[in-house]
């Protein structure tokens, strides 16, 4: 096919762009051949006419289409272009926010300039294993290829990063090595791994610093080695750098700083070591002020410096030698401080006493003064004489500054050197994989030596690239079979002739430096006369003639020559360097020692050191004056030899590029610059691997994949069994041009733009498809809607006619009906208003008659009242008048009194003055005293007299006044008679009117009264409705007061049940979480045991030395792993150099279940002493209260202290028997020579077991007696709080029953509020009693734990000594804990004797009580075992006359049916006998060597355990603890083996866990414990052990349960792993739904090749296995279920992680394929009657991810419909999977950045974890509960298959 004939109408293409780069635009018309000018309609809305180059006519490039955008592959596009690769890159990065794109076998990676969470432990978890093409993109990727490929085809690899300043190379390379690290580990303990990582904080503080491109930019480049050994573990590094920019320690240009370590150490001045530094801000020192930045935004150069120094102590640089680099860091920043003056042009000097130059001396331990001398002279030496001359300023400070580099330089290398040497390794390296962390092209305004080297560089890489992509395109036709042509790629030699050739830049330049008098300009005028017009690729600049342009792969770049031969030659005065190595700091002349002597072992074995460190590119032995030959190289001369050696490494290794991109130059997060992205593209060889693919067939795809996406444009008969031969057929139909594909082996190459063409055929196949169904569609639609709309039509005329007549007969009855009333209504009216006008004529007569009589009256009774005022008025006038003068006469007659008055005043006045007027009053003043005392008696005598006149006359005035007054009333009365007859008759006319009257207003107040009555009648009614109403309303709030009261009562109830609920799932979270812990503490405990054997097989190996005689294994284990859990191996190991110092003689090891059983005991003994002691306390102290107030008696007083001393001598009696026995116990012990110390009857043995049985005896006492008391105080505390609720209850419902009236009601609701704040108030109490109890009960389990880790470390400890010090360790530590508790209580007690006294009372009683107990329980257990043994005697001889009567072969040949239990015979005890030399005989034809299918198949399951457990019995039975504990340890111990020899096979697991849980079910339903016999029968009690405790045993089997669990979880997991994948995502369980996106995707050809393709059927077979076997096993259904939700949540875990990792997994299509698979799942579970067991909610993210997949995602109610729905995601899960969501047809739609952004705002609020993948290794807790076996143990009969005709049943 042509290739015009894709630019149709609607087609999309690219035109060029000044400011985008590139522009898309749509055709509006078919582009036909020779047509100059295209139309285009632009993406903003603009149409354009796009002219055609009428030269070249060249059409502008395709565009791809939408669902090929964000291919995980350049070179999958159909069209590849520089575009098409930008638009990819920048849809990924800006959209979907992925960093990393593959292009062919280069990963690009793009600075995101932000925190991303994808490079965490799980993520490389996720890529372990994975082939490259399988998962997304990513660093991780290429590292796992690396790693893959050194395994498998034993050839060291390369990783190339490249890229420009501040694109990210530092960081690719550092994650790369992380991967290394995290999935090889290290071969040693030494933690290599760790050390690798931690020369990355040590060089990039040495190494880097901050651009204006990058706040940490690699100013050199390195190359690392990382070393593995044959098992591909890392061993060790190696690292080589290249070319450091020295010239940044002395110059930085505006915005940038010097290297990190300077502005590290000035940060940390204030820090005590670094006072002697004498250093200060980074703005005091030239050396790193000059750029103006000394601070990075975001980091702390103090804490930076705490890390440097943290690496540099892990890679073992020691204190002192860190300080010596301090001092010589910061002597050089002193020295940038040196100032010189000018004496003359050529001359110059230092000022005395500098203080900056002192500084730098003091620091480096050289002379100031020959300092001083050497900066500012310099010597030069001819043949014959040796000149001292001195220096200008301007050279000076140039030599000042080369001093500086030279320095530093030195400084580097030297820490490069040691960091190798601590990264060095002793054993032999067997591979590497080589990091390359280099600098990209560079071109700037002004570029000089160190770009034209990094350039030369690039050129040389880029070389490199090009024939090794060439070279994969070669072998990728060979292999396909494909006919190879020529592919015409850009060949950069000839570049690299002109730089490195002979008369090339680098060797005039080294022709120019050896020259006397060579300078920048003369070598420059030798480059235009050698190469200018000769080479094409050189050129000279139009202005200038110093400097010259070289067209470099990426681009031209001119150089500026000025400066080009004094780097070059690196010069640094040789006085200087003397002065230096003649330093008292020992470590400033280490750096200027001789290559041999400075290189440190580890450096010497590397390929190559520092070009700039003038060190030979390899270690040589050559002659001893080659060293000083090396010295004269010059800088370029270097660079060339180690890019050449760097060249040879990589050629002979397989590279891996990594091209690193830098988006914006503004450090913009996310934000993508379309030019500076091309320009990068086009520098490091992205787009030239575009164009090598391009040339060839760039799209590939197999067989069976073209088959499925392209099925639609085939016909049925097309196709063929033959998948090829149909692609075939098809593809000569579909494309005529046969150059434009060819047929491979297993692939189809299309050449480029192929396959949009067969996209374009398939797309036009289902548009004209779905056209087709949308028509016929449309078409029925409509004819459904027009009969619907024609039957709705007819049926609406209908009854709108129907409503039309209904409407017109209405009118005409209305019209009708509207007369009769019109002609009634207007008589009507005409009558009312000849009425209305009648009623008002007359009323307006009366009222105008009637204010005519009130007008004249009222003008009558005005004029009356007028003539009354007017009387009244003129007297009030008169009286006035009167008043007023009279008041003026009186007023008149006082003022002329007054004044006459005040002058006889004064006239007295004037006499009183004078004293001859005293004197006369004083003489004339007696007699008037005289004259005046006579007066008065005259005057009472006149008084007396008119006194008796007055009474006299009043008397005779009375008398006459009386007479007068009886005279007049006479008189009045014949008046009044008078009057009175003739008022009567007026009365009388009054009365009659005043009647009148009265009768009027008495029928006005009937008729009021009878108003008043109507209107109380009417009042009456209203009332009583109302109290009706309200006494209604009072009964609905009664009613719902007692509905409150009932819903309250409720809501408390459900409040409490929830808070119970809450409260168990808390407290079972607790339970699971500490389960889990336990169960992880045991899956590290059994892998250290695992390693120990291993490290002990190892050791056995290595020294190959026999080990006579039997080993004796430890007899059991401990009872529990929180109390010393360890296996017998140990002991195997404590015993080893006994048998090796005394073969001959064979030491029994001590009997460590004896020792710990007693200990155990005695912890237990203790602590329910303690209890009870509490106890006898607190009643001690209530006895001492109630006596407290009686007086102390003397007798009592004697008796007590006499009863003390008896106690005390008998307790000094019980202490010295106590000795006595502990020094018998020593005896025993140190009995070394005898061979059988702990056997049974020796003394040790006798003491250890008297011991025990008295310690048992006196635990199971107070046990009793605990658990009576308990059980009582819990039933009385139970019994007064429920009277108490009872109580409340009764009288709450008795109180509710009785209310029934108003005032009831209202005291019912105050006081149901009362019994709300009582409730409440009880529900507080409650809260905090439980509060209390749960503290305490937390309390208590710390204290627990912490007893527990003190007993670890005390059994630790006792470990440790030898076998017969253990004991006598652990008694004299119980003695010391008892002792110790004395003192406490003696201290306790100090200050209050008489609890002293009291507490050693109780104390001396509860003795004496256990003592008696002790004596009377001896002699029961002495009577007991007597009868045992009588009984045993009279058993033993019935049994034998019985097994007389039966012969053996018919036991023997009895035919044995599967699953058949025969008769019970009548004396079968349900017991197994074996002699004890057959005990390892039964455990390995029981254990070892059983075959677990045929037990599975033909045996009853569990058989194993029932036989194990029947000889336990017949053990205990026995009374043999030696038996039973030597039984139970050789079982455990065998277990382990098998486990360990076929720890892989699923059914050896499973077996086993089946056998060991019954095992344990076994010894608890046969314990004898109350709670495990509920279910047994009376037979089955019987069988309970009778002698021994396996409680500890129990434990030890759940802890041996669970590692076995955890193996089987992990085999399981194993074997599911591969099917995952491939059967829930790869394969399409549902045919044709996904199909095969156009990817093309090129799996790498190193990635291991797929060993079948696994469906979802395989992983249900696998399932069905899996339960199969265990159901066979007669595995506990709980514990199945538990497998089961462990392998569904692994299935979920392993879908969902590569799901959030595969870009081409997302889409709709898929999500479909997952839930219909999870279906799959969910119905297996149902047919397995499964779904109780949890497995399902394990799959609940998987689900959800598949709804998120399919559901709709545009609106805000999408958002928040996902954000409901997706519960079981995290956010970041939900928005990985909208990123990553990806079209498969033209039909779907991408998600919307802003959608994605709604999302992460509605869940801003969610908390979760931040993690992004699931956590796969998470193994559930596990639980075995309690499942009773109905078998009776009589009716097992043991098969001869098992070889166990040894055992005997009883």
């Amino acid at each position: 096919m042509a290739a015009s004939e894709l630019y149709t109408k609607f087609a999309r293409v690219w035109i060029p762009d000044p400011e985008e780069v590139w522009k898309s635009a749509e055709l509006l018309k078919d582009y036909k051949p020779g047509d100059k000018v295209l139309l285009l309609h632009l993406e903003e809305g603009k149409d354009l006419e796009y002219r055609l180059d009428p030269k070249t006519k060249e059409l502008p490039h395709l565009r791809n289409p939408d669902i090929l955008v964000g291919e995980n592959d350049l070179t999958a596009l159909s069209y590849l272009h520089e575009p098409a690769v930008l638009h990819n890159l920048r849809v990924r990065f800006i959209d979907s926010k992925l960093i990393y794109t593959y292009c062919g076998i280069v990963l690009v990676a793009i600075n995101p300039y932000e925190q991303l969470p994808i490079y965490g432990e799980d993520i490389i978890n996720a890529y372990s294993g994975q082939n490259m093409g399988d998962m997304d993109p990513h660093i991780f990727a290429v590292a796992e290829e690396a790693y893959k490929q050194m395994a498998r085809d034993e050839r060291n690899q390369s990783i190339i990063v490249s890229g420009e300043s501040g694109a990210g190379k530092t960081v690719s390379a550092k994650y790369a090595m992380r991967y290394f690290a995290t999935v090889s580990g290290s071969a040693s303990e030494a933690n290599v791994e760790e050390k690798v990582l931690a020369s990355n904080p040590i060089m990039e503080s040495i190494g880097n610093a901050k651009t204006t491109r990058n706040d940490n930019s690699s100013r050199f480049g390195k190359y690392i080695e990382i070393g593995f050994d044959k098992r591909y573990r890392i061993i060790g590094a190696n690292m080589r750098t290249y070319l450091l920019e020295k010239s940044r320690v002395v110059f930085q240009a505006e915005e940038e700083r010097n290297y990190h370590i300077f502005y590290q150490l000035c940060a940390s001045a204030k820090l005590p070591e670094f006072k002697m530094l004498r250093l200060g801000n980074a703005d005091n020192f030239n050396y790193t002020k000059q750029g103006g930045s000394p601070v990075i935004e975001g980091v702390d150069d103090t804490k930076e410096m705490a890390h440097t120094r943290q690496a540099c102590t892990l890679l073992g640089i020691s204190e002192s030698y860190q300080m010596g680099i301090f001092r010589i860091l910061a002597g050089i920043l002193h020295l940038g401080n040196v100032a010189f003056t000018s004496r003359d042009s050529d001359s110059c000097t230092i000022p005395p006493k500098h203080e900056p130059l002192s500084i730098f001396s003091d620091l480096m331990g050289v002379d100031y003064e020959e300092m001083c001398h050497w900066l500012c002279h310099r010597k030069l030496a001819t043949a014959t004489e040796t000149y001292i001359k001195p220096i200008s300023k301007l050279q000076a400070t140039n030599a000042r500054d080369a001093l500086a580099k030279h320095i530093y330089a030195k400084l580097f290398n030297w820490i490069v050197d040691h960091v190798n040497q601590a990264l060095h390794s002793a054993v032999k390296q067997h591979s590497f994989i080589g990091v390359l962390d280099i600098y990209g092209f560079e071109t700037f305004e002004i570029n000089s030596f160190e770009q034209f080297c990094i350039n030369y560089a690039n050129e040389k890489l880029q070389q490199q690239f090009n024939m090794h992509v060439f070279k994969l395109e070669q072998e990728e036709y060979m292999k396909e079979q494909i006919p190879w042509t020529l592919i015409d790629f850009y060949d950069n030699q000839p570049c690299i002739n002109l730089i490195e050739s002979k008369l090339g830049v680098l060797d005039l330049l080294d022709e120019e430096c050896k020259m006397p008098k060579g300078t920048d300009d003369t070598w420059a005028q030798k480059l235009y006369n050698t190469h200018l017009n000769k080479c094409a690729l050189f050129e000279k600049p139009r202005l200038s003639n110093k400097a010259f342009i070289i067209q470099h792969f990426a681009d031209k770049v001119e150089y500026q020559c000025e400066g080009f031969l004094e780097k070059n030659k690196d010069t640094v005065f040789e006085e200087q360097i003397k002065v230096l190595k003649s330093s008292k700091f020992k470590m400033l002349p280490e750096l200027f020692q001789d290559d041999e002597k400075a290189i440190s072992p580890t450096s010497a074995t590397s390929s190559g050191r520092m070009p700039l460190s003038r060190t030979p590119a390899k270690p040589t032995k050559g002659r001893p004056g080659q060293t000083a030959k090396e010295h004269k190289k010059t800088v370029g001369h270097q660079f060339r030899n180690s890019l050449h050696l760097l060249m040879e490494t990589l050629n002979a290794t397989t590279p891996h590029y990594v091209r690193c991109i830098k988006p914006n130059d503004f450090k913009f997060p996310f934000t993508f610059d379309e030019k500076r992205a091309v320009q990068q593209l086009r520098a490091c060889g992205v787009l030239e691997t575009i164009r090598i693919s391009a040339a060839g067939f760039p799209s590939r795809w197999t067989y069976q994949e073209f088959f499925s996406r392209y099925r639609v444009l085939m016909k049925q008969k097309d196709v063929l069994s033959d998948r090829k031969q149909t692609c075939k057929n098809v593809l000569e139909k579909l494309i005529l041009d046969k150059d434009k594909y060819q047929f491979g082996k297993t692939k189809i190459f299309f050449r480029a733009g192929q396959v949009a063409y067969l996209e374009k055929l398939r797309a036009d196949k289902l548009r004209a498809a779905c056209i087709r169904i949308q028509k016929t569609i449309r078409g029925w639609l409509l004819r459904k809607k027009y009969l619907r709309m024609r039957k709705a039509a007819i049926t609406v005329q209908r009854y709108v006619r129907g409503y039309q007549a209904r409407c017109y007969a209405k009118f005409l009855r209305r019209t009708k009906a509207a007369t009769i009333i019109q002609k009634y209504w207007r008589m009507y009216i005409v009558r009312r208003k000849y009425k209305i006008r009648r009623t008002a004529t007359i009323v307006l007569q009366s009222y105008l008659r009637g204010y005519l009589a009130r007008n004249r009256y009222r003008k009558m009774l005005r004029e009356h009242k007028a003539v009354i005022i007017q009387k009244w008025v003129r007297g009030w006038l008169a009286r006035t008048r009167y008043k007023r003068s009279m008041h003026a006469i009186i007023y008149l007659q006082c003022c002329f009194r007054r004044m006459m008055a005040k002058r006889e005043l004064k006239k007295l006045k004037i006499e009183a003055r004078s004293v001859e007027r005293y004197k006369k009053l004083h003489i004339g003043m007696e007699n008037k005293i005289m004259q005046l005392q006579r007066k008065v008696d005259e005057q009472n005598k006149d008084y007396k007299c008119l006194m008796e006149k007055l009474t006299t006359l009043e008397g005779i005035y009375n008398s006459e006044t009386e007479k007068l007054r009886s005279d007049l009333e006479r008189l009045q009365l014949s008046e009044e008679e008078a009057k009175v007859a003739t008022g009567r008759v007026l009365s009388l006319q009054e009365e009659i009117t005043k009647l009148r009257k009265d009768l009027e207003q008495t029928q006005s107040e009937k008729k009021s009264i009878e108003e008043r009555a109507d209107k109380y009648k009417q009042e009456t009614e209203q009332l009583v409705s109302n109290l009706k109403e309200e006494n209604t309303l009072l009964k609905q709030e009664k009613e719902a007061l007692n509905h409150l009261i009932v819903e309250q009562a409720k809501e408390m109830t459900e409040t409490m049940e929830k808070k119970l609920v809450e409260e168990t799932k808390q407290l079972e979270l607790d339970l699971n979480d500490e389960r889990l812990r336990y169960q992880n503490l045991l899956n590290e405990f059994s892998r250290l045991e695992e390693r120990y054997d291993d490290l002990k097989e190892e050791m056995t190996l290595m020294v190959n030395v026999p080990k006579p005689g039997h080993k004796r294994t430890d007899s059991t284990h401990s009872s529990n792993e929180s109390e010393y859990t360890f296996s017998s191996e140990i002991a195997e190991t404590e015993d080893m150099p006994l048998r090796t110092e005394e073969p001959s003689e064979k030491k029994v090891p001590l009997d460590m279940s004896l020792f710990l059983k007693l200990q155990k005991r005695v912890t237990e003994l203790e602590q329910e002493k303690q209890v009870m002691q509490d106890e006898l306390d607190r009643k001690e102290e209530q006895v001492l209260r109630s006596k407290a107030k009686e007086e102390e008696r003397p007798q009592i007083r004697g008796a007590e202290l006499e009863y003390e001393s008896l106690k005390r001598q008998e307790l000094e009696s019980e202490n010295k028997k106590l000795k006595n026995e502990l020094n018998e116990l020593r005896k025993a012990l140190s009995e070394k020579s005898a061979p059988e110390v702990t056997a049974p009857g020796a003394p040790a043995y006798r003491v250890l077991m008297e011991q025990l049985t008295s310690v048992s005896e006196e635990l199971d006492v107070r046990k009793e007696e605990v658990l009576i008391l308990r059980s009582q105080l819990v039933s009385q505390k139970e019994a007064i709080q429920h009277k108490n609720t009872m109580t409340d209850s009764t009288i709450l419902l008795e109180d509710v029953q009785k209310m029934k009236d108003k005032g009831e009601i209202a005291q019912a609701y105050i006081g149901l509020k009362e019994t709300n704040r009582l409730l409440e108030s009880q529900l507080q109490s409650q809260k905090r009693s439980h509060e209390n109890e749960a503290e305490a009960l937390r309390g208590e389990i710390q204290s627990l734990k912490e007893e527990n880790n003190r007993q670890q470390q005390l059994l630790a400890q006792n470990l440790q000594l030898p076998p017969e010090a253990r004991i006598e360790a652990s008694l004299q530590h119980e003695i010391t804990r008892l002792t110790n508790e004395n003192l406490y209580f003696e201290e306790l007690y100090a200050d209050d004797p008489k609890k002293y006294q009291s507490y050693r009372i109780s104390l001396y009683k509860r003795m004496i009580d256990l003592m008696e107990q002790l004596e009377k329980q001896d002699k029961t257990v002495r009577k007991l075992k007597k009868q045992l043994k009588v009984f045993a005697k009279k058993i033993g001889e019935l049994e034998v006359g019985q097994m007389e009567n039966i012969s053996p072969g018919q036991i023997i040949d009895e035919p044995i049916r599967p699953v058949n239990i025969p008769r019970k015979e009548k004396d079968f005890q349900g017991m197994l006998e074996y002699k004890k030399e057959d005990e390892q005989k039964l455990v390995k034809n029981l254990i070892l060597e059983l075959k677990p299918r045929g037990v599975a198949v033909n045996l009853i399951p569990g058989l194993p355990a029932y036989i194990l457990f029947m000889c336990v019995r017949h053990a205990d039975y026995l009374n043999d603890d030696q038996k039973v504990r030597s039984l139970l340890t050789s079982t455990i111990n065998s277990i382990k083996k098998v486990l360990k020899k076929r720890g892989d096979d699923f059914e050896t697991v499973s077996f086993w866990l089946s056998n060991t849980c019954r095992f344990l079910h076994c010894l608890k339903q046969y314990s004898g414990e109350e709670g495990f016999m509920k279910h047994n029968t009376s037979r089955q009690n019987e069988h309970c052990l009778t002698n021994f405790d396996l409680a500890e045993y129990r434990q030890v089997l759940s802890d041996l349960a669970i590692q076995i669990y955890q193996q089987l979880v992990r085999v399981l997991e194993n074997i599911l792993q591969p099917m995952i994948v491939s059967g829930m995502l790869e394969h399409e369980t549902i045919q044709g739904v996904s199909g095969v996106k156009p990817t093309g995707l090129r799996k790498r050809t190193s990635s291991i090749a797929d060993e079948g393709t696994y469906t979802l059927d395989s992983i249900l077979r696998q399932l069905n296995s899996f339960h199969s076997v265990m159901c066979q096993h007669g595995m506990d259904p709980e514990l199945i279920k538990q497998v089961v939700k462990q392998m569904f949540y692994i299935v979920g875990a392993i879908t969902l992680n590569n799901l959030l990792l595969r870009k081409d997994m997302c889409s709709w299509s898929k999500g479909m394929q997952i839930r219909y698979n999870v279906s799959q799942l969910e119905e297996w579970l149902r047919d397995k009657n499964l779904m109780n067991s949890g497995a399902k909610e394990t799959l609940e993210p998987l689900i959800q991810a598949a709804q998120l997949l399919q559901v709709k995602k545009k609106t805000d109610d999408d958002a928040e419909a996902i954000c409901s729905m997706c519960s079981a995601l995290t956010t970041a899960q939900i928005v990985k999977v909208l990123n990553l969501y990806t079209p498969v047809n033209e039909f779907e739609e991408r998600v919307s950045v802003s959608f994605i952004r709604t999302i992460q705002m509605r869940l801003r609020d969610r908390k979760d974890s931040p993690q992004l993948l699931m956590d796969a290794k998470h193994i559930f807790p596990v639980t075995f509960p309690f499942n009773p076996s109905s078998l009776a143990l009589e009716t097992i009969q043991i098969p001869a298959s098992l070889g166990l005709g040894f055992i005997s049943r009883v």
